[in-house]
């Protein structure tokens, strides 16, 4: 293993234990201000030619640009992790704790060390993929860009970007306050690590576990409502489209559901909702209840049985989380939260152009 990855994996170590110690400092604040703050030091730690790949306009196509899957499959702009030195680094993940829970924190930077077992699991299985240019896939936990768009404040609008292969995260600043963090997508290959030292792992074992319960939990007539297909879709249906339309209403709503049910598709929802600081999910709550949560609505397909391919989404009416299973002998998720309205801040944008032409 190289230094220089040894210590990125330090870093991690050392990171996961400091923000226990300063989320509350975190939480205190509201993340806009958090963000603006970390974005600006993380920018003052660059040099000129660091700056120039790390930042962008904020009216940029670039902005709107996005994917889940390996670099070598899609060309990715922003600043590497593999080019910043140890403090920058710090200060990078200073920036991913302002705009995530603890929780969140955890789950990206999870991810991100997760590329090293990866890596190790194909390198002795001899199944080391290519792209469709022939390029070997690098696992590399290095592998991971920042992006900043616009100048980072407390009165103006900006953005920030962290993505790389199974993350990526997107929060748009409007009017240094109005925060909009969607589309959110995180993934896991292997959902679970078999062997080695981290065997048991589940990084997103809650997003799994908090759906099977609520299936689990339906009765015959509630699962033919519930489960819409007997084979799962090959990957979460949205894709990596910039804009999406709400899916079929297929599925069983929230008013079908009894109490219990009722708050086991609630918890679930709260474990999408909690990536988030605190007041971004908070406001990602309120939006949900008021379009009305009876109007939310859980569809399964594939499966019930543990270890078999299987795929759920959660819709309302004015978002949606899919959820994937079925790559890799169903152990590789891939998971995203998207606002029909709200990606990429599209809806505040728009409420704040109509508020200054008026």
């Amino acid at each position: 293993m190289s230094g220089r990855i040894l210590n990125s994996r330090l870093i991690l170590a050392a990171a996961a234990l400091a923000v226990l110690a300063v989320g509350s400092t975190i939480a205190a604040d509201r993340s806009s201000s958090a963000m603006a703050s970390a974005a600006t030091k993380f920018l003052d730690s660059l040099t000129p030619d660091q700056r120039q790949e790390a930042t962008f306009a904020f009216n940029a196509d670039e902005r709107l640009r996005w994917h889940f899957i390996p670099t070598e499959m899609y060309p990715r702009k922003g600043l590497l992790v593999k080019q910043m030195t140890e403090p920058q680094r710090r200060l990078a993940h200073d920036l991913l704790k302002a705009g995530l829970s603890q929780r969140g924190y955890m789950t990206a930077s999870q991810i991100m060390d997760l590329e090293t077992v990866l890596d190790g699991i194909e390198a002795a299985q001899r199944t080391r993929e290519t792209s469709p240019r022939g390029q070997p896939l690098v696992r590399d936990p290095e592998k991971y860009f920042f992006s900043i768009f616009g100048t980072p404040s407390t009165h103006d609008t900006w953005g920030w970007r962290v993505e790389g292969h199974h993350v990526s995260l997107h929060f748009n600043v409007v009017n240094g306050s109005l925060v909009a963090a969607a589309p959110t997508f995180f993934g896991s290959n292997p959902a679970e690590v078999r062997e080695g030292p981290k065997k048991g792992l589940r990084i997103l074992g809650a997003e799994e576990d908090g759906a099977r319960a609520l299936v689990e939990s339906l009765d015959a007539s509630q699962r033919e409502k519930a489960i819409f297909r007997k084979e799962a879709p090959g990957d979460i249906i949205t894709m990596a489209n910039v804009k999406i339309d709400p899916l079929a209403p297929e599925g069983i709503p929230m008013s079908a559901l009894n109490a219990n049910q009722r708050a086991l598709l609630t918890k679930l929802i709260d474990v999408y909702t909690g990536y988030m600081a605190a007041d971004i999910a908070a406001d990602r709550v309120a939006r949900l209840k008021k379009a009305g949560e009876d109007k939310i609505v859980f569809a399964w397909a594939g499966p019930v049985e543990r270890g078999k391919k299987h795929y759920y989404r959660v819709q309302g009416p004015t978002f949606l989380i899919e959820y994937d299973n079925t790559q890799n002998d169903a152990n590789h998720i891939h998971s995203v939260w998207r606002d029909f309205s709200g990606d990429f801040g599209q809806d505040l944008l728009r409420d704040h152009v109509k508020s200054v032409a008026h």
